[in-house]
């Protein structure tokens, strides 16, 4: 299992399971599927409303480049529209992230789709499923352009704040640290599934990360040494979010 690290907004390194060159390429097949149902629509508008012969239309530019654009341009908006998430990702629960942490920008998602000509098209898809499957990130050409990479967002491991309520009761509940309203839902999120990590893999690894992400967290909310039970402390906090914010 090849895996990655990347830092939070509270400066806090959280590790990812990277997508599997299976994972990708079967995504890729269901964006080819969509796009090529899409053209093939289209082909058929334009040839009904132009009184086109079929034969003709698929020669020249509507033949090749047409299709190719569509492909280029799908990439693109649907990944920067969906959060680095194209159909065929969705389905693959995997996603696009950049590498320093950030949010991608129009740009990478951009270089992205434009360096699928490269890994995919002019080489049949072998140069990329090459280096997916030989790079330690895991990364085509068009990755290691646009400084991304694409990690596993599977169920089991991603938790909504529904998921959250079954921590504990909540009933009667008195929030011990009223200043975590200044964090978000995906940074509850992010903390729920810090600890499922811990829990299902209770390595010395993830161990200090939760103690990392506790402590960086009681710095910030000042809340003294409750840190040093990291996993309580946590909860507590995703507890109080919970009743100070539904």
């Amino acid at each position: 299992m090849q895996t990655i690290d990347l830092q939070t907004s509270q400066n806090v390194t959280i590790e990812y399971e990277l997508a599997t060159t299976g994972e990708r390429m079967l995504a890729v097949i269901v964006d080819m599927v969509v796009v090529g149902i899409g053209y093939f629509l289209l082909a058929l508008l334009i040839t009904a409303a132009f009184n086109i012969r079929w034969s003709d239309f698929q020669i020249g530019i509507f033949g090749l480049v047409v299709p190719i654009g569509c492909f280029i341009l799908y990439n693109f908006l649907y990944e920067l529209l969906s959060h680095g998430q194209s159909l065929g990702k969705k389905a693959l629960s995997i996603q696009v992230v950049r590498l320093d942490g950030e949010e991608p920008v129009p740009a990478d998602y951009l270089l992205r789709a434009l360096f699928y000509l490269v890994d995919l098209l002019a080489t049949l898809g072998i140069l990329g499923g090459l280096l997916i499957s030989s790079t330690p990130r895991r990364q085509r050409l068009g990755d290691m352009t646009a400084g991304t990479a694409v990690i596993k967002m599977r169920p089991s491991s991603r938790f909504g704040l529904g998921d959250i309520l079954r921590i504990s009761s909540l009933a009667d509940y008195e929030p011990q640290y009223p200043a975590v309203r200044q964090f978000t839902e995906q940074d509850m999120l992010l903390i729920k599934n810090a600890i499922a990590r811990y829990q299902m893999y209770p390595n010395a690894a993830n161990r200090a990360l939760l103690h990392d992400l506790a402590k960086q967290l009681a710095l910030q909310l000042d809340a003294g040494d409750a840190f040093r039970q990291p996993t309580e402390f946590l909860k507590t906090l995703i507890r109080d979010y919970i009743v100070l914010t539904r």
